[in-house]
């Protein structure tokens, strides 16, 4: 058994703080609203994310991150990649000097264009061997329904990934350990740019062949860049990178893919945003730092930068997905 601490009581955050605890370990799952903390505290639920599961006793909850953070084994860091840094440097001198720090975000910052794991060390002024990336196929209520699911954690320490794979281990939650933490990073943040894609094409009345499409060519591209800043090519083919994308890219509990069908049905990006609880997905952000990431290394990825063309550059969804279908015929 180890301490764990979650930074971030959302419908992720609370989820894999669940996990740990039905793995067997003493949970503190810090939030930022008070009616949160008390909700996993006194009533064993998050009714504002996950309704009506229930949580497991060995976790709790606390807007203290102090009280979080004390003796911690494990920190998870569970708040959006945008907001990372800022809460980062208010819990820094908080955490111990051997834990292991576990990034849930999928990111890159658009000020400095680090991936999650580069931000975590540098602000956290920890070494790289210290970070860790959980990410795979996991959907947040199936996972906190405990339905079987697969995850991937990731560190270029093997022995710290273990002891993580080893925490993280629960009956319907299987992790398997990689090394290849810039691949997972890579991939974790484009499925998401690639998951509006797909809902653009699902709201503008596509069917399957055009998903199977996005995805495949989403992929491919994904694939081009993660290589292009020294991924290995076996992750993207795996739980983080083609699992991921297609769990991302086909549910229906996927915030992404819910945003970009209404994009496709013609709504603005406020008017989608409404319809999606007043939350902007994750990948209308990252769509431009890879967008950025691409340029900069010299990667063509034309769906990317159809999805940075709906979101950012007022283009027409219909002139876009079909420039996509014109354009230049090539071998695969």
């Amino acid at each position: 058994m180890v301490q764990v601490a979650v930074m971030g009581a959302g419908s992720w955050g609370t989820t894999v703080a669940k996990v740990f605890a039905d793995a067997g370990n003493e949970v503190r799952l810090w939030a930022r609203r008070a009616e949160v903390a008390d909700d996993v505290r006194d009533n064993h639920r998050n009714s504002a994310y996950l309704g009506d599961i229930e949580l497991p006793a060995a976790m709790t909850g606390t807007t203290d991150p102090a009280e979080a953070l004390n003796g911690a084994e494990i920190v998870v860091l569970g708040v959006p990649s945008q907001s990372l840094r800022e809460n980062l440097q208010n819990w820094k001198d908080l955490i111990g000097p051997d834990a292991s720090l576990v990034s849930l975000a999928k990111g890159i910052e658009h000020s400095s264009g680090l991936r999650m794991s580069q931000l975590i060390s540098e602000v956290a002024d920890v070494p790289s061997e210290r970070v860790a990336v959980l990410t795979g196929p996991n959907l947040a209520r199936e996972v906190a329904q405990g339905q079987p699911a697969a995850t991937v954690v990731a560190c270029t320490d093997m022995d710290r990934a273990k002891l993580i794979q080893a925490a993280v281990a629960a009956p319907y939650f299987r992790p398997y350990t990689n090394t290849d933490v810039i691949g997972c990073e890579i991939a974790g943040t484009c499925k998401n740019v690639i998951a509006l894609a797909a809902g653009i094409a699902a709201g503008m009345g596509f069917g399957d062949n055009t998903a199977a499409t996005v995805i495949t060519r989403g992929l491919a591209e994904t694939t081009r860049l993660a290589l292009k800043v020294g991924a290995d090519a076996r992750t993207l083919s795996g739980l983080a990178g083609m699992g991921d994308l297609v769990a991302t890219c086909t549910s229906t509990l996927s915030r992404n893919r819910r945003f970009g069908e209404h994009l496709g049905k013609g709504e603005t990006l406020e008017q989608a945003a409404a319809s999606t609880k007043g939350q902007v997905a994750e990948g209308v952000v990252s769509s431009q730092s890879v967008h950025e990431l691409a340029e900069k290394v010299g990667v063509e990825m034309p769906i990317t930068d159809a999805v940075v063309g709906v979101c950012h550059e007022g283009a027409d969804v219909q002139q876009v997905m079909m420039g996509l279908l014109g354009r230049s015929k090539k071998a695969e």
